[in-house]
């Protein structure tokens, strides 16, 4: 069994840090990547934008999948059983990815990937929880989140210098490096504790088998989904917005950097005056506050490439309440159902894009609005929802986490 740590630079927050930094920078390779491995495998035209859509909607699904395997193993099996797998299938899948040469080949180890990368952040975040004290759990997540953060800076900037190839060999051989790291890690005293109880562990009936559990668990859904929005559609879509309103010299890269840069910024910082307030909840809303103002200037500021660089920037700042957000959601749930929520919880979120793209069309034909008119309705209806459960969830700072539901 683990030890219980105070501070925040030990192995399983590094650990469990470089998990996520691998994480994302494999999840935003694709996004980086698309075009140019796509072209590389003979497509053009519209073929490169309906191919990409698809694999980008087949990872999508392979990560809810793997959110839902990860969650049960890991509170039936343990932790580092779920991130043992999980790195393993990962960082296969990115070599393979290396040699492929058709886009059904594509496809399937984007599935398959999807699968692997989907248990990282939330049993790394679990880990992290339970393995560190109340009162300096927070700081944990903090470094965690952000080095996840950088890992997607990371990505953007590989696509200046890897050709796509090499890219996803190296994230692959990264994940297995961080696999030796992991060899000497140990369950958490919670875990080990809980593993003892006859409480069921793991189940989506004892989840749903409580209103106020379903609640707080589709609350936090809700409450993430506003960063995918942002990145996966308002950022993902900057080079459509910019031809829309002929805006020259708009590059993708830069947005997605900015953002992600932002993104690390917010993270290091929510969590840091989550800590210095000794609130999750204020710190939340406060953040939220200012990605939607944030967002708001983004559509009004729509003039030149240089007005929607900042606005990235400032999108990516608000949106990092990532790291408190997920932090709170392992707090919100026992012992025996924390990393099946963490898990599906922020895998669903970002599985949200695959709704969210749909939506925005659906606004755009029914109403005969302009893609920035779809894409800001589309935003306040997410950042809507999303208000919601943060306003009526109860505070979680420094919540004893042993603690078993029944």
């Amino acid at each position: 069994m683990s030890k219980t740590y105070h501070s925040p630079f030990n192995i399983a927050v590094l650990a469990a840090g470089l998990g996520f930094f691998i994480d994302a920078f494999d999840l935003f390779l694709f996004n980086v990547y698309r075009i140019p491995s796509l072209k590389d495998l003979g497509l053009s035209g519209d073929d490169l934008r309906i191919a990409g859509e698809k694999l980008l909607a087949i990872q999508m699904a392979g990560m809810m999948i793997g959110g839902i395997l990860s969650g049960i193993i890991a509170d039936k099996k343990g932790r580092v059983t779920a991130l043992f797998g999980s790195i393993i299938l990962y960082s296969l899948c990115n070599i393979a990815n290396g040699f492929v040469h058709d886009v059904n080949t594509y496809a399937i180890i984007r599935f398959l990937a999807g699968v692997g990368l989907a248990g990282e952040l939330g049993a790394g975040i679990t880990l992290v929880g339970e393995s560190m004290s109340p009162e300096k759990r927070g700081y944990g997540t903090i470094l965690v989140a952000t080095l996840g953060a950088l890992g997607a800076v990371a990505a953007g900037l590989a696509g200046d210098f890897l050709p796509w190839r090499s890219a996803f060999i190296t994230a692959g051989i990264a994940g297995f490096l961080l696999l030796l790291m992991r060899v000497k890690s140990m369950e958490t005293t919670m875990f080990e504790h809980a593993k003892k109880s006859n409480a069921e562990k793991g189940s989506f009936k004892l989840l749903f088998s409580s209103p106020t559990r379903i609640a707080k668990y589709f609350g936090c859904i809700l409450m993430g989904v506003p960063i995918w929005y942002s990145v996966g559609i308002l950022i993902t879509l900057s080079p459509e917005i910019a031809t829309l309103h002929h805006i020259d010299g708009l590059k993708l890269s830069t947005c997605f950097i900015l953002f992600q840069i932002g993104i690390a910024s917010g993270d290091l910082s929510s969590g840091i005056f989550s800590q210095y307030f000794k609130s999750r909840k204020r710190i939340l809303i406060a953040y939220m506050l200012f990605a939607i103002a944030a967002t708001i200037l983004h559509f009004n500021k729509i003039y030149n490439s240089e007005n929607l660089s900042l606005t990235s920037f400032l999108m990516g700042l608000g949106c990092g309440y990532l790291s408190v957000f997920v932090t709170s959601t392992a707090e919100h749930f026992g012992t025996n159902l924390r990393v099946t929520v963490t898990a599906t919880v922020t895998n669903f979120m970002r599985g949200a894009v695959t709704l969210l793209i749909p939506l925005h069309q659906w606004i755009e034909n029914k109403f005969n609005y302009s893609l920035t008119q779809g894409l800001a309705t589309t935003g306040i209806i997410v950042w809507i929802l999303a208000l919601i459960p943060t306003l009526l969830l109860p505070e979680t700072y420094g919540k004893n986490l042993e603690f078993i539901e029944e």
